[in-house]
């Protein structure tokens, strides 16, 4: 888990459905406008997913889909900006071809878990993920439950 970064956004909703395999760190390619929102936290990653193009005349690329980062609001009217826009992410040519490799196998989906500030770069940790089943859920609620409290009944000793 990322300590002593700023969190821009976080994908509360996939930690919940998916149990998370292993993790990597990835750039992301904005404008300018783009930058200045998710600084803002503007952004949304409910229901995005990464995908990697695969061409015969070019490298294997890695794309972030369905990303919502809203307008900024003092860059005036924009014309023909597309908030959910396919963004490119930024990964090694060995990172990527692991990924593509590991996300074949049955069942596992690379989705973003998290946006945050690294210096004056932003980031993404994207996830190899497998769904979780209704009875992995349940158990994962009754789990957090039991936990708040235990934690309610030490408060008050």
């Amino acid at each position: 888990m990322i300590t002593s970064m700023p969190i821009l956004a976080d994908n509360k909703k996939a930690l919940f459905d998916y149990q998370v395999v292993k993790t990597w760190e990835a750039g992301l390619i904005l404008t300018g406008q783009e930058v200045k929102s998710v600084r803002n936290k503007q952004l949304s990653l409910k229901e995005s997913y990464v995908v990697i193009n695969l061409t015969a005349n070019r490298s294997p690329q890695a794309y972030l889909l369905n990303c919502h980062i809203s307008p900024y609001k003092m860059a005036g009217h924009l014309t023909g900006y597309d908030p959910t826009r396919t963004r490119r992410l930024l990964l090694h040519q060995k990172e990527i071809n692991s990924l593509y490799g590991q996300a074949q196998q049955a069942g596992l989906t690379l989705i973003p878990l998290r946006v945050y500030t690294k210096g004056t770069k932003i980031k993404v940790e994207i996830g190899l993920v497998k769904g979780k089943k209704q009875f992995d859920k349940r158990t994962a609620i009754k789990k957090r439950e039991v936990d708040r409290e235990l934690r309610r009944k030490l408060k008050n000793i």
